[in-house]
Formats: structure tokens, sequence, C-alpha cells
């Protein structure tokens, strides 16, 4: 016996699951219109990233021929000129990083000072997206126009006022690393902003009713949250000047100072027999160390995501 009556029917089991909605078969037609709406995306990364990168991954490990052999990166580490390219490359990307990363860092502190709505921070902004994307040949015609040997500050310097200005350092890695500082310090901009925005004028409040100072709190409250966000920023500013090439090209076109500029050559001049891949090898291993920054870049912006709202 249930205590269900007699005369009341047991529900159906196409009574208990109910009509289909009307608009499932709407919402997977939308599912699947925005996967066919990833497709040109897709096919522009295979096309100009994943196929490259697979040609040099390939190539590094291979000969003239088409055989596998590691001798390609042999010859890179135990020729002097490819070392020192890859050295100096690292180290212009370490300087400028660094220097971008700290003035970089306090002028967006000034820009967050100011008024939030203000004209001039509208003006820093926006001249910061535009000057962090001035770069390449442009850049470098700028400061040549500017500072090269027939310049307009070194003519009006020796017409107006005797003065022969030695503009060699433009031409030297000095010159790299302050053309380079150009580009550095509105991208730290543009990247740091964010997090120096997220701190919240209660957690000063707080430190300050706690008997902290100015420094307590830098160094207690705001400092741990804002390092992760410099090291990520630093990060990714050195990434940016190692992979750079067009503005060391225009400025020091005798010779390949540089790794990317080594690849070059590699590219487009005669090489020695046997040697046809060694550029691909060298692409091969500003690969490796652009990952492994990128992957740290990665784990630290994961960290530092927790305090940006």
């Amino acid at each position: 016996m249930t205590d269900t009556p007699a005369s009341m029917p047991a529900p159906s089991s196409s009574a208990t699951a109910g009509p289909a909605p009307r608009g499932a078969g709407q919402s997977r037609f939308k599912g699947a219109g925005n996967y066919l709406a990833l497709i040109p995306f897709h096919a522009y990364v295979g096309l100009f990233l994943i196929l490259p990168t697979l040609f040099v991954v390939v190539g590094a490990f291979s000969d003239g021929s088409g055989q596998f052999t590691l001798d390609n990166f042999r010859t890179m580490f135990t020729t002097d000129v490819f070392i020192e390219s890859f050295v100096k490359s690292l180290q212009l990307a370490a300087i400028t990083a660094l220097l971008g990363a700290v003035f970089g860092s306090l002028l967006a502190w000034a820009v967050v000072r100011g008024d939030p709505q203000g004209l001039l921070r509208q003006l820093v902004i926006a001249a910061s997206g535009v000057l962090a994307q001035f770069g390449g040949v442009m850049l470098a015609f700028a400061f040549l126009a500017t500072f090269g040997f027939n310049g307009l500050i070194t003519v009006i310097m020796k017409n107006s006022f005797g003065i022969r200005l030695d503009m060699s350092w433009l031409y030297s890695m000095t010159g790299l690393a302050i053309v380079y500082t150009y580009f550095q310090i509105p991208l730290m901009v543009i990247v740091f902003l964010p997090s120096l925005d997220g701190l919240r004028q209660e957690w000063y409040d707080a430190s300050a009713s706690l008997g902290g100072g100015a420094w307590s709190f830098w160094r207690n409250v705001g400092g741990p949250i804002l390092a992760p966000s410099f090291l990520g920023a630093l990060l990714l500013l050195f990434t940016n000047a190692f992979s750079a090439y067009a503005t060391a090209q225009a400025l020091i076109s005798q010779g390949c100072v540089l790794i990317t500029q080594q690849i070059a050559c590699q590219m487009s001049s005669e090489v020695v027999l046997g040697q046809e891949n060694v550029g691909k090898a060298m692409a091969f291993g500003m690969i490796v160390i652009v990952s492994g920054v990128m992957a740290v870049y990665a784990l630290v912006q994961r960290r530092a995501s927790r305090w940006v709202k």
C-alpha cells in the first residue's frame, strides 16, 4: 500500500522530464559560432607563430642535408663572436629593463598621486601607449635626426655656439641602452599602473592606526604587495629588449653586435659550409631564454593578480 490515492495516476517519465527548453538548440548554435569565430585567430597564430617556430626547432637540430646533428649548437657555444653577442644582448636587456622599471614606476606613481580623472593622467597614459610602440626604424631615425653626426642638436651647437659634440656614443652599446630605455619607460607605466591603482587607502589607514609610518607601510604592506607586479613588469621589459632587432640594426648597421643581428647575418649572408643552420640554433636559444622568462612572468603575475581588482 502507498499513500498515493488510487484515482491519481502515477507521473510518467515524460511529464517528469518536462519539455525541452526552446533555446537549447540556439545555445548549441551560438557555442559552435563562437568556436568558428576563433578559426581566423588560430590560423593566424599557426601560420605566423607556431609554424615558424617548428621550422626553427627542426632546423636547429639538422644539418644542410636534413640529417639530425648537434653540430649547430657545438658551433654556437664554441665561437667567441656568437657567445659575445648573446652576452651583450643579455646585458643590454637587463640594463634597459632595470632602468625602464625604475623610472617607469616612479612616473606611474606620480600619475597615481594625481587626480584619477584629471587631464594630466589621461595625457600620460595616452602618450605612454603611443611611445611604448614607437620603436624600430622610426625611433632610430628620430634619434639620428636629433643627435646624429648631422642631427639637429649637433648642427645647432656647431653653427650657433661653435661647439663640436662627439655623438659617436649614439652608435655604441651606450646609445642602444639610451634608445631602448626610451620605449621601456612608457611600457613600464602601462604595465605597472594597474598595480598602483590597486593599492587601497584603507590599507594605509589601517597601518597608520597601528602606529606605522610611511616607511613601515611600504616595508610591510605596500612593498610586498607591489613586489610581484614590479618583478613581472621587469621580466616583461627584459623580454621586450632582448628580442628587439630593428632599432639596433638601424643604429649599428656595421657588424652584428646583438644576437638578433647575428641571426639576421646568418640568414642573409654567406656562411661556412656545414653551418647553414647555426642561425636557427641561435634562434632556438633565444626561444628557450624567452620561454623561461615568460614562464616565470606567468607565475609572478598569478601571485600579483590577487591584489589587482
